[in-house]
């Protein structure tokens, strides 16, 4: 039991007497009451309610607490994200560049190799001059100017060529199919390098070499040695026909003396090798 304090109190009581009322004196007789009261410790058990307030309080503050760390972890986790991106973004971009660095030095490379070979070893290709056409490695060119077959020569020659000798049937093929889309009319013709100017019927071409017959494409009637134009005859050989000939047959005879345009020919250039 716990201990327990006693007080004493003095109490008083009243008496009515008549209309008077008298208050007890010390005369009276005094009633002593004994009051007891029990000192106790106080209870460490908080109500219920409160407990479980407080309990509330402390789930809250967990809570709370939990979803600070979260956070704060999540935060964390995000920069090591960032930081790692910026990381892989720039060791990609010093990827890249060395990349193009060594390809830009590839391309110069490359060309130069190609200079180099182009320098040493030339270029076996066939070429021409301006104006000049190139087939099957030859170079022709078509003179627009009208001159005597002497003179057409000369320019020719002048040029480093001469007047056209026809080899083979796909050459005659190669220059009628030109000259189709060059005539202007059935007498805009062109001067070949075919002549019987030493010996009447003897043709020779311009390299002093005989006509081979069976390479020969005289139009029908042709050569006809006609000299009601010139007395001399016709001693030079022109070719062409306005829409293309029958069967490649375009060669005329003709007086050497009338002006007409003409074909040179001269062998095309090739590659060689230089050094520097």
């Amino acid at each position: 039991m716990p201990e327990t304090e006693v007080l004493y109190s003095d109490v008083k009581f009243t008496k009515k007497k008549g209309d008077t009322t008298e208050t007890a004196s010390s005369s009276i007789e005094a009633t002593y009451s004994e009051v007891k009261i029990s000192k106790t410790q106080p209870s460490t058990e908080l109500p219920e309610c409160s407990t479980a307030s407080q309990q509330a309080m402390s789930n809250g503050g967990s809570k709370v607490k939990s979803k600070k760390v979260a956070l704060v972890i999540l935060c964390v986790l995000l920069a090591v994200v960032v930081i790692a991106l910026c990381y892989v973004y720039h060791d990609h971009m010093q990827t890249k560049k060395k990349y193009q660095s060594l390809e830009e030095r590839y391309q110069t490379l490359t060309a130069k190799y190609k200079d180099l070979e182009k320098n040493f070893t030339g270029d076996s290709r066939p070429k021409c001059d301006k104006d000049w056409e190139q087939y099957g490695g030859k170079c022709y060119y078509f003179s627009i100017t009208n001159s005597s077959w002497e003179e057409s020569r000369r320019d020719c020659q002048s040029q480093g060529g001469d007047l056209v000798k026809i080899d083979s049937r796909d050459e005659q093929t190669f220059l009628t199919k030109k000259l189709s889309d060059k005539m202007n009319d059935a007498e805009d013709k062109f001067w070949i390098g075919l002549t019987d100017s030493k010996k009447e019927g003897e043709w020779f071409w311009v390299d002093d070499s005989p006509l081979n017959t069976s390479l020969s494409f005289w139009q029908k009637r042709e050569p006809d040695n006609w000299e009601e134009e010139n007395p001399e005859g016709e001693d030079c050989v022109r070719m062409g026909e306005k829409g293309g000939p029958e069967d490649l047959n375009c060669w005329f005879d003709k007086s050497c003396d009338k002006p007409h345009k003409s074909i040179c020919e001269k062998q095309a250039e090739k590659g060689f090798i230089t050094c520097f």
